[in-house]
């Protein structure tokens, strides 16, 4: 196999990631084995129900995982520069991981009350990114806290932007988040549910924005979600994860119309357009029986407990993730009966 050269290195390659907790009852995997990609100037969307993975994955990436209690155990997860050069976040130390953290990745939290400074006014958050980062003095630093502010569309942002987060409403604060982020222009952003909160317009602004500032920036985008709505709309790649596992990846077409694995094949039924009529002509949206299976307790494949094809060989093992098409990968012993 030919060696890959650094032009046609993807953004973001996650290859075999797992993370460890150290627990008083011993460690505990919650993440073993994911295997993502993100290319620069395209959305990969990570999707799975809560407790699926996605963050933690998140959170090792930005080298933010609790410490010393959590660790990346395995795998690497390398990710190029703006130089070209090549780093593997995984087992680079923290202070590499930190001079990266805000400059060339940023990430978008979900609660945006709980992630801004609440004794520091926005303008100053983002002017003390940009100090850091950029070495501008301060003056210059507030001047391009201003236009970042202005960047993601907040009114009179020369005022605001001596606001403190309890001013702001919950989607201004976002904004302020996705300012923050972009400050000192990524090449990847990780957006880790940042409309969840959010009432449907708002939601609807921030996604606009979120994609415009990708396409004016030519930003990797990882956008974790458990909203399929939200990744027919904006994602050109989607990586499905179950209790810890991808299940399957695919680019977005062929998940919402070829999908292999029967729990994304669920995740679609649960869409509300997909919703049956019962006899009485009430509308029904499917649902998934049962919980998500926990990481420390599954053997075989970890779906199998909810799964309606389960044979007796998905209880004994776990698959790897096999070739379904091209692009396509699948973790499934009976995914071509899909």
């Amino acid at each position: 196999m030919m060696e890959t050269s650094v032009q046609e290195r993807p953004l973001l390659d996650i290859r075999g990631l797992e993370v460890t907790f150290r627990t008083e009852g011993g460690d505990v995997v919650p993440v073993r084995g994911v295997d993502l990609r993100v290319e620069a100037g395209k959305t990969t969307a990570l999707v799975g129900e809560s407790g699926s993975g996605k963050s933690v994955t998140s959170l090792a990436i930005m080298g933010l995982l609790p410490r010393p209690y959590g660790r990346v155990s395995k795998g690497v997860a390398e990710f190029r520069r703006r130089s070209g050069a090549v780093v593997d976040l995984a087992s680079a130390g923290q202070g590499v991981v930190r001079a990266l953290r805000g400059n060339e990745i940023a990430m978008i939290f979900q609660e945006p009350m709980t992630s801004l400074n609440p004794v520091m006014t926005v303008g100053e958050q983002i002017a003390e990114q940009v100090r850091l980062h950029m070495a501008l003095a301060p003056q210059a630093a507030m001047r391009h806290a201003v236009e970042m502010l202005s960047l993601v569309e907040i009114p009179d942002a020369a005022r605001r932007a001596g606001d403190y987060p309890h001013q702001m409403s919950g989607g201004m604060r976002q904004r302020v988040m996705i300012a923050l982020a972009m400050s000192c222009n990524p090449r990847l952003l990780i957006a880790d549910e940042p409309t969840t909160a959010l009432d449907v317009t708002i939601q609807a602004q921030i996604l606009d924005l979120i994609e415009r500032l990708r396409k004016e920036h030519s930003m990797g985008v990882l956008f974790i979600t458990h909203n399929l709505a939200v990744v027919a709309e904006i994602a050109d790649t989607v990586t499905v994860m179950y209790a810890g596992e991808v299940v399957e990846k695919a680019n977005v077409r062929d998940i919402f119309h070829n999908s292999r694995h029967p729990y994304t094949a669920a995740l679609v039924d649960c869409l509300p357009e997909r919703a049956r009529r019962d006899s009485n002509g009430r509308r029904i949206v499917a649902a998934i029986p049962g919980s998500v299976t926990s990481a420390a307790e599954a053997t075989g494949c970890r779906f199998a407990p909810r799964c309606q094809r389960a044979v007796e060989a998905c209880e004994a093992g776990s698959p790897e993730l096999l070739v379904a098409g091209t692009g396509h990968e699948v973790r499934c012993f009976r995914w071509s009966e899909a």
